[in-house]
């Protein structure tokens, strides 16, 4: 499933996020909260992550002090959860931390994967992404 789209929600008093009803059934698996590069939540499949991580390290020397950076941070700031019946996962304490969600929510849609950004923080760095997109665009290497 290709993740699109963007969804305000409110964690609730336990930190439990009500997971947009059409993102709920790629999840039925289960689902991996990541610590991620900007500071939001991750929210991946188990089989994505898996194949996620495996592309970023794949060909690192796994003893580097390269490869055991990168892999200790996405392993350690990777937690498996589910959803429960009514749709919602708990979002824990350190991944709050990171993303410095309190409250208000955004759930956006990231093609392979999904991130939870505290509402305010994401509507800056949307400012920051619309002042740059066109300079981003035209620096791509593109085969056309």
């Amino acid at each position: 499933m290709a993740f699109r789209g963007h969804f305000d929600h409110s964690l609730d008093a336990k930190n439990r996020l009500n997971v947009p009803a059409k993102f709920r059934a790629a999840f039925s698996d289960g689902l991996v909260l990541v610590r991620w590069l900007d500071p939001c939540i991750a929210v991946w499949t188990p089989e994505a992550f898996t194949s996620f991580t495996n592309r970023v390290v794949g060909e690192l020397n796994p003893i580097s002090p390269r490869a055991r950076k990168v892999i200790g941070f996405f392993a350690g700031g990777a937690f498996d959860a589910e959803l429960d019946s009514a749709g919602r996962v708990t979002l824990n304490q350190s991944l709050l931390d990171h993303s410095g969600i309190d409250k208000e929510v955004v759930v956006v849609g990231h093609q392979d994967h999904v991130e939870i950004w505290d509402r305010a923080r994401w509507a800056g760095a949307q400012q920051d992404v619309t002042r740059e997109i066109e300079q981003i665009a035209e620096s791509l290497d593109h085969p056309s």
